[in-house]
């Protein structure tokens, strides 16, 4: 079930032009119902059933909540996980994506 997830999580990967110098560096796994995208060791990016997550500094987060953005909770009874946020679909698609997730590198870099 996690394998469409983690070929779509690859993907976003392999086409943002800006990850390109990173990519050697990115390691796309199985996360248990979806797929995770660590750098050095760190997960920075997962693909779920939930959606698409980043995680970030709280002012990133504040203003992808801003355009729509949600935090990420897996079930509606589970605790919100600290530092992530679920894009939104127009978000995902935007030509800003690139920007959004090499923030997220950076934040688990520090």
């Amino acid at each position: 079930m996690a394998e469409p997830y983690l070929k779509e999580l690859r993907s976003i990967v392999q086409r943002v032009a800006a990850l390109q110098d990173e990519a050697d560096g990115i390691a796309c796994k199985h996360f248990f119902s979806g797929a995770a995208a660590y750098v050095d060791g760190h997960i920075f990016m997962s693909l779920t059933p939930v959606g698409l997550a980043l995680k970030l500094t709280q002012e990133a987060r504040d203003a992808l909540l801003a355009k729509g953005a949600k935090p990420l909770q897996y079930f509606p009874k589970a605790p919100v996980k600290k530092d992530y946020i679920v894009l939104p679909i127009q978000l995902r698609n935007d030509k800003y994506l690139s920007d959004w997730i090499l923030r997220s590198i950076e934040f688990v870099r520090d």
